[in-house]
């Protein structure tokens, strides 16, 4: 499929910035977005209003989703820009992957844009200011009445833990944020931390969600968790994670995460690593999508991620069995128009248990 035309001011916008170093383009993105949306919140300027015929609200989880289309964790790691993704009209943001200990991620360069191929590969490795800085901002965000749509917190293993420490180090992070969270997504399948992906297992999920269930019992409304796995995963192994994770009280997944596989990149820098997202993992993300809904019946709440590049896309993920899809690099090419567009389509709600 041919890559669809930017629209509007994107047009414009994308080429200046594609001109710079991604992650230094990243950067300013969100430190001009978080700025703008900051002083737009001050003002009382309205958000704009959302297409007449867009699909309804979605009741999931306990929670209320104004619409379907979600943005995906790894693009606003500190929740900097959080007022911004609400009026760009997503129906839910997902901030992160945030962890337990401040860390500066791996050495750059780290980003790298496959324009032709419609990609980005990362080898950010979660770099992020820490739990405690993202509880401050979404607390001041939640005493502020700024909140309009469900917010997601995707917390992650810090390098600094061991395997046999990992429970514990995504507790803390969930003792810091959970209360601030609408929902929060337990991140086991990046590529960027060494022996993340090795949690992929039934073992360590029912370690580490029997942990997190421990401490979310004890607030006063349990927060709705999520497991994200990784697209390179066999589907009986990610069956198998899917079911343990259930089995420990999850609402659900999400799928996918990156990929390791880059053959989709007809020349690839030598020494290349990290994981690739973008076009290339929609096939691969959407067929493990429709193999989990299959196995697992209609209850769990299962969101699409990767290779939305257009409104077919999104319907292709519907299809397979999403009840939301969420965006990342699809909003890097094609800008916020995206947003807009899917939102236009039909989508006609799969109908699912909470």
């Amino acid at each position: 499929m041919t890559h669809e035309p930017t629209t509007g001011s994107w047009r414009l916008l994308r080429p200046l910035l594609f001109r710079l170093d991604p992650e230094l383009a990243h950067r300013l993105t969100l430190v001009l977005a978080g700025s703008w949306s900051r002083t737009l919140d001050r003002l009382k300027v309205p958000s704009r209003p959302k297409p007449a015929d867009q699909t309804g609200a979605r009741r999931l989880m306990g929670l209320t989703f104004p619409n379907p289309v979600g943005l995906a964790a790894g693009l606003d790691k500190d929740a900097t820009a959080v007022q911004t993704w609400q009026r760009m009209g997503f129906g839910f943001v997902e901030v992160g992957t945030v962890t337990a200990h401040p860390q500066p991620g791996n050495p750059r360069p780290r980003l790298f844009r496959f324009p032709h191929q419609g990609a980005l590969v990362n080898r950010m490795g979660f770099n992020n200011l820490g739990a405690e800085q993202m509880a401050r901002r979404l607390r001041t965000l939640r005493h502020g009445g700024c909140l309009r749509v469900p917010l997601g917190v995707n917390i992650g293993k810090s390098k600094s833990a061991s395997p046999a420490e990992a429970a514990a180090d995504y507790r803390q992070s969930f003792n810091v944020l959970g209360e601030w969270a609408d929902y929060v997504t337990v991140n086991i399948s990046s590529p960027n931390t060494p022996g993340l992906r090795n949690l992929q297992s039934i073992q360590d999920v029912r370690r580490i969600i029997s942990a997190l269930q421990t401490a979310n019992q004890g607030l006063a409304s349990p927060r709705p968790l999520l497991v994200k796995l990784a697209p390179d995963l066999t589907d009986g192994d990610a069956i198998d994670c899917a079911r343990a994770a259930l089995d420990e009280g999850c609402a659900g997944l999400i799928l996918t995460n990156t990929t390791i596989d880059f053959s989709a990149l007809p020349d690839p820098p030598a020494g290349l690593s990290g994981g690739l997202s973008g076009r290339p993992v929609l096939a691969r993300s959407t067929e493990l999508l429709a193999t989990l809904r299959a196995e697992l019946g209609e209850k769990p709440v299962l969101i699409g991620v990767g290779g939305i590049f257009s409104p077919e896309d999104a319907v292709a993920k519907f299809n397979a069995g999403a009840d939301l899809i969420q965006l990342y690099t699809g909003l890097i090419y094609h800008g916020p128009a995206l947003v807009r567009r899917i939102l236009e389509q039909d989508l006609e709600p799969r109908a699912s248990g909470e």
